[in-house]
């Protein structure tokens, strides 16, 4: 190991703001099985102080990821100043998939996280959503491997038949001014996939890297991580390579770390793919590019990523560019703080073949605690997918398109099942409500939190969606009929945010009942969307929704708030909403 001189790391400082019932019978004749909700599930649930992670994998794997986790936490909270900060936001729920077809089986669709474009070899099954109510990631707990070369299946290398790369993968010259291996490089982009880990018989003369289920992991964590505490306008290059520097973290006993090790295969990949060009990952111009002809890897963002950060030369660069692109200058303008591109890409080349740091730290095994864990019961786990699954088919559907409404329906009417079978589940009912009430069904979702609140009157998400649900309804309505459900909904919702002071779904649903109402917001609703920001900093729908009111009202932060939405590194629906109000605040 050789030991780095500490640069500081390129995180931007977080932007300011403003601061005993009786149970109804199920629906239909779908059969209740009310004695099975209390029975232990293969699902686990493993807690620190800022994580959740679910696994129907062994007791002993979910513990360690957890508790790994936790450690991470507490790294980056050296790492970027904030080791002894109060840390009230919600915790990152981590959910794990049995193996890779079943985790695709799921169709979740990444609406405010996108990766790359990577090579199609790394096309890395990982999910994201930052939701109002708190972040969710979920992946297949079975390693992986990135397939660089094709092999040939072993009964047709018996037969003679020519083991080797197709003709069109041909040795290819390196871009100039590019990152990798120069005139090593070897090829273009394969079109190879993601294979599982755990195949018998691997085919002869194949060429993979092994992708590990935790790397994954922890690349997620640390960019759920720098989004969530400095969140900012990020090039998505950079975003990327912060999760890749992170991903080979490896924990030595209860109180030592590593980080900052390349990533495994790292000399095969980049000799496989060989150079990118600088300018065009600068400026962003990769981002256009097919996964099929791009040559940009999850290695090649490891290795920008961790060159920028620890040379001694371009670390003050390196600051300057991600504070200009924070600021909303184009990243092509802002790459210019570099200087000659093909001095960059030489230094770069150089460093593909020096010997390259990492760091070891020792830390008190106190800061990373034990996880509690404990098995769902079945009724809990009959839930666990549904609510992985619940952004993707409502946002989805918000499109309009004819598939995806079906779609949509097609899962509703399994959720309305499933919870018909658990009668008792408090949460399966706010579950339902809260699909229903985001489909704009307002009936159905007020039938659902009316379920939840006889099991569990103050219960403050049921409370939340009664509310909701009776605000939709005052839509359709005119004049005082109107005014009397707003009313009431607005008490209900006032109702769950005093249940639990510190759930941001009733302070956005507080405001919504008077934005989508055409009412004029009290200052009360917006500082509850401020609060509610600051339990999820990185929700789109929440960033857009304070940005709008900040807007409206010529508040100064409006901007900054609306930055990571309208020209951070992840597209979301949000998006285009947020740019226009930026644009709205320039044209002033």
């Amino acid at each position: 190991m050789r030991r780095m001189r500490w640069m500081g790391w390129p995180a931007l400082l977080a932007w300011p703001m403003m601061a005993g019932a009786q149970v109804p019978p199920a629906p239909g004749g779908d059969i209740v099985v009310e004695g099975q909700r209390a029975r232990p599930s293969n699902w686990r649930e493993a807690e620190t102080q800022h994580v959740i992670v679910l696994s129907d994998g062994p007791e002993r794997e979910v513990t360690q990821i957890a508790h790994n986790l936790e450690r991470l936490y507490f790294l980056l909270s050296v790492l970027l100043g904030r080791a002894d900060r109060t840390d009230d936001t919600a915790k990152l729920r981590v959910t794990l998939i049995g193996d890779v077809a079943e985790f695709q089986r799921m169709d979740l669709r990444n609406l405010r996280w996108q990766q790359g474009p990577f090579n199609a070899a790394f096309d890395v099954r990982r999910y994201y959503d930052p939701r109002e109510d708190g972040a969710v990631l979920a992946t297949t707990r079975i390693d992986q491997r990135a397939v660089l070369r094709r092999g040939v299946a072993v009964a047709d290398a018996l037969m003679g038949v020519q083991i080797g790369p197709p003709e069109s993968m041909s040795a290819q010259p390196g871009s100039p001014g590019g990152v990798g291996a120069n005139a090593m490089a070897t090829g273009q982009a394969g079109l190879f996939g993601l294979q599982s880990s755990n195949d018998l018989i691997r085919p002869v003369g194949e060429e993979a890297v092994p992708l590990s289920a935790d790397s994954m992991i922890y690349a997620g964590f640390a960019q759920h991580y720098l989004t969530t505490f400095f969140p900012a306008a990020y090039p998505r290059w950079y975003l990327d390579g912060f999760g890749q520097l992170f991903s080979t973290l490896m924990v030595r006993g209860d109180t030592v770390m590593e980080y900052g090790r390349p990533p495994a295969g790292t000399t095969a990949v980049l000799h496989r793919f060989g150079d990118v060009r600088l300018a065009d990952i600068l400026s962003g111009a990769y981002l256009s590019e097919s996964p099929d002809k791009t040559r940009w890897t999850p290695v090649h963002a490891w290795m920008l990523t961790h060159f920028l950060f620890f040379s001694p030369t371009r670390n003050g660069q390196f600051h300057a560019y991600l504070k200009a692109i924070a600021a909303g200058t184009p990243p092509a303008q802002a790459a210019a703080v570099f200087g000659d591109p093909a001095t960059l890409a030489a230094e770069l080349r150089k460093y593909f073949y020096a010997k390259k740091p990492f760091e070891r730290m020792t830390y008190p095994a106190d800061r990373a605690v034990t996880p509690i864990v404990r098995r769902l019961s079945v009724g809990e786990a009959a839930f666990v997918k549904g609510r992985l699954e619940l952004g993707s088919r409502i946002e989805a559907a918000a499109s309009g398109s004819a598939p995806a409404l079906a779609q949509r329906d097609a899962w509703l009417a399994r959720l309305h099942a499933d919870a018909a079978k658990f009668p008792r589940d408090e949460g399966a009912q706010v579950l339902l409500a809260e699909a229903e009430c985001r489909s704009g069904h307002a009936t159905a979702c007020g039938a659902a939190a009316e379920r939840a609140l006889a099991l569990a009157p103050a219960s403050s998400a049921a409370l939340t969606w009664s509310g909701v649900a009776m605000a939709q309804q005052a839509g359709g309505l005119t004049g005082e009929a109107r005014a009397a459900l707003l009313r009431k909904a607005r008490a209900t919702i006032a109702r769950a945010n005093r249940a639990d002071t510190e759930a941001p779904e009733p302070l956005i649903a507080y405001y919504r009942s008077f934005a989508e109402a055409g009412d004029t917001a009290p200052a009360i609703a917006v500082d509850g969307l401020a609060k509610a920001l600051t339990v999820v900093p990185n929700a789109p729908s929440t960033r857009l929704a304070l940005g709008t009111a900040l807007a409206a009202r010529g508040a100064p932060t409006a901007r900054a708030v609306l930055m990571p939405v309208a020209r951070g590194g992840y597209d979301s629906p949000e998006r285009a909403k947020a740019e226009a109000v930026l644009q709205s605040l320039d044209a002033r």
